[in-house]
């Protein structure tokens, strides 16, 4: 069975109703996302940042998995497959994908601050300042922030220097070290590159550009891969 590798990114899940900062100016509530979503933030302002995340969390519980990621879904009937995302989000898993792997995080998960082995998955979208872990120590948003490293990179590039194909979906491009990964797939593999603002990739060899939202471009491609499988 092939393998096929999805780097998913903002776009993937901006049509079930998830905010995208950077198509928004990269503002919330007049504060660039780098002051709510980094170590000097929580160090400065823990309660903001609580606040920011909460907000998002709480939208989460109000979205819908969209017609993308329902059609990857269907590619497990004839190919192993394995999501790399950068998104905080849980739509791949409620769409019923089995292999998922959160580079930057996850938002229904929380962590330790003293002890970042000590995870915790939330059944509610609040997290409040006091809440603390077995250790006694506050709890933090499970999330990689601005400035600090990427602990499953290393995972990430293992599994696509694997890929027989690549689907990259709904992403800039421009967020490093996720983007840098299509450049360890095989120069063999078939590549496909789904997005509004897709564009040539210099030095990526048999990639094909799809320029079209998500929602539309992910369950055509999916036909299409199904059938010549």
């Amino acid at each position: 069975m092939k393998r096929l590798v999805v780097l998913s990114g903002a776009g993937m899940s901006a049509e079930s109703g998830v905010s995208t900062f950077r198509d928004s100016n990269g503002l919330w509530e007049n504060h660039r996302i780098e002051e709510v979503a980094s170590p000097i933030a929580w160090q400065n302002n823990p309660q903001m940042v609580l606040e920011f995340y909460n907000q998002r969390r709480k939208q989460l519980f109000e979205v819908e998995p969209n017609a993308g990621h329902k059609a990857l879904l269907r590619l497990e009937k004839k190919f192993d497959v394995q999501i790399i995302t950068q998104n905080v989000d849980d739509l791949h898993e409620r769409a019923g994908s089995s292999n998922v792997l959160h580079l930057h995080g996850e938002m229904k998960k929380v962590r330790s601050t003293l002890d970042p082995g000590l995870v915790y998955t939330l059944d509610h979208w609040e997290l409040k300042w006091g809440d603390k872990c077995e250790k006694g120590s506050q709890l933090r948003p499970h999330i990689v922030w601005f400035g600090e490293g990427v602990p499953l990179i290393g995972t990430a590039v293992e599994i696509i220097s694997e890929a027989d194909i690549v689907l990259v979906i709904g992403t800039s491009m421009v967020v490093y070290p996720a983007a840098g990964l299509i450049g360890y797939a095989p120069e063999s593999s078939p590549k496909y590159y789904i997005d509004p603002k897709a564009f040539p990739v210099s030095g990526i060899t048999n990639l094909t550009i799809v320029k079209e939202k998500a929602g539309k471009g992910v369950p055509r491609l999916v036909n299409q891969l199904l059938e010549e499988a």
